[in-house]
């Protein structure tokens, strides 16, 4: 269980720096941020929204079996279907593409891995089933 946990928190830190540089690499670039009004309320959402999975970095290594799973299933789900829309939204270039690809990727990965979990207490009691049938 520890190991799925450790690949969890893993991939939701390696998807949020990700989602750090991409949006410090935009910022940097004048036709990108030109025309975004950067409001108090867009700020907001944007703080909101990476909250996400600086959140699920901890939470995938302290919450139990089933919260954990099911919380890295929505969360991970949440931002694979964000970042894809934000495919769509505009004409992305080509650093904002190659960012977002990985994102999606690290956040299917996370929805993939939460998905095939298995539930470590019924490895327990296969695992003694097992072995008191063997005796």
């Amino acid at each position: 269980m520890q190991d799925i946990k450790t690949k969890l928190s893993a991939l939701w830190l390696f998807a949020m720096l990700t989602y750090t540089y991409g949006d410090v690499v935009t910022l940097m670039d004048p036709v990108k941020h030109g025309s975004i009004q950067l409001t108090e309320g867009f700020l907001l959402a944007g703080s909101v929204f990476m909250m996400i999975p600086i959140t699920m970095v901890l939470l995938s290594r302290i919450l139990k079996y089933r919260t954990s799973r099911l919380a890295s299933i929505i969360a991970g789900s949440i931002m694979t279907v964000a970042l894809t829309l934000t495919l769509f939204a505009a004409v992305p270039t080509m650093y904002y593409v190659f960012f977002t690809v990985i994102e999606i990727t690290s956040t299917s990965l996370i929805v993939w891995y939460a998905w095939k979990w298995p539930n470590p207490e019924s490895s327990a009691i296969d695992g003694a089933l097992a072995e008191s049938q063997s005796v």
